[in-house]
């Protein structure tokens, strides 16, 4: 990113003010960032440990389970937009097995 300059160069006062707006508006931005990306790997986890529990419920829904994804994205993604397709929405689920998988 560039850096921020005042109108008036002259003014060295004002050029570290501007400095130092400047970097505290970018820190502040990729902390959004992370924050973000920590929530949104949560939600998707969340989503697949939902997913699983569901499928897991008993036979009874084993047919079903078989368009419970493609049910979903199309559900979700109407809703909610992209990021929900099928694909997705395998992988949260399949985050669940890893994490089962690793913790046990």
């Amino acid at each position: 990113m560039s850096s921020l300059k005042p109108a008036n160069t002259q003014d060295a006062q004002l050029a570290s003010l501007l400095g130092n707006l400047g970097e505290l508006i970018r820190d502040a931005r990729q902390k959004v960032l992370r924050t973000v990306d920590t929530v949104q790997v949560q939600t998707c986890w969340q989503i697949g440990r939902h997913i699983v529990e569901f499928e897991q419920e008993g036979a009874r829904r084993a047919g079903y389970g078989k368009q419970l994804l493609a049910t979903l994205a199309q559900s979700l993604t109407a809703e909610f937009g992209k990021g929900f397709d099928n694909s997705n929405l395998r992988y949260t689920k399949h985050s669940q097995f890893v994490t089962h998988c690793v913790t046990n």
